[in-house]
């Protein structure tokens, strides 16, 4: 059992909230969360790369000199992968790199990002984040307060607030994302996570309701 304390936007204490990181994750598996955040990266790839091959290049496609007799290489066209000019030999094409884990295995290995940073003190517990109006220097001041700031951060809330995350944007190193679109790559990526304790909250709740073991009636 983790007990982290709680800070409010001044970055003063204002409680502790208790967490068992084995109750979000039963183990850590580090190569589970490895092969999901490759995935999530490979997903980002555009795919869009291509070069020319020797059909598509442009040059006469006649031999350039006779086959034999003239003490060189035999040679065929210009659009040869050989010379200067030519096409790709192996050219480049543009293709989908895009690939699917099961569902579980993405859930369990978002399950465990969170535990590994909750059991290497990693998270950054606050009461709350109200904004009245988007303010990109109340958000860097609270950062400051809280001796969180210069560093690459996640911040995850309960729910998207447009304030929010008008004010956070700004931030270099600095995103933010409702809990619910949490995913292995997001939570592992910065150097520290801020959570509002709603956050996590409602990230122990859906994932303890997605875990429980569906129940079937029999009928009789």
């Amino acid at each position: 059992m983790a007990s982290l304390p709680v800070y409010d936007s001044s970055g003063a204490e204002v409680g502790t909230y208790d967490v068992d990181p084995s109750a979000i994750a039963p183990r850590i598996s580090k190569q589970l969360m490895h092969d999901a955040v490759v995935m999530y990266q490979t997903n980002l790839r555009q795919g869009s790369a291509k070069t020319k091959s020797r059909a598509e290049v442009k040059g006469s496609t006649a031999k350039m000199y006779r086959q034999k007799g003239t003490g060189r290489a035999r040679a065929g066209s210009r659009r040869s992968g050989v010379r200067v000019g030519g096409g790709h030999i192996f050219a480049k094409r543009p293709r989908d790199w895009s690939y699917r884990l099961p569902k579980n295995a993405l859930r369990t290995a978002t399950r465990m990002a969170i535990a590994s940073r909750v059991a290497d003190d990693e998270i950054t517990l606050i009461d709350k984040i109200e904004l009245d109006q988007p303010k990109t220097g109340k958000v860097a001041s609270m950062l400051k307060a809280l001796k969180i700031d210069g560093q690459s951060l996640l911040v995850a809330v309960d729910g998207y607030d447009a304030n929010v995350y008008l004010s956070v944007r700004n931030i270099e190193g600095v995103t933010v994302a409702p809990v619910a679109e949490l995913n292995a790559l997001s939570v592992l990526r910065p150097s520290r996570l801020l959570m509002t304790t709603a956050a996590l909250d409602a990230f122990c709740k859906k994932e303890a309701a997605e875990s429980a073991p569906e129940q079937v009636s029999e009928e009789e």
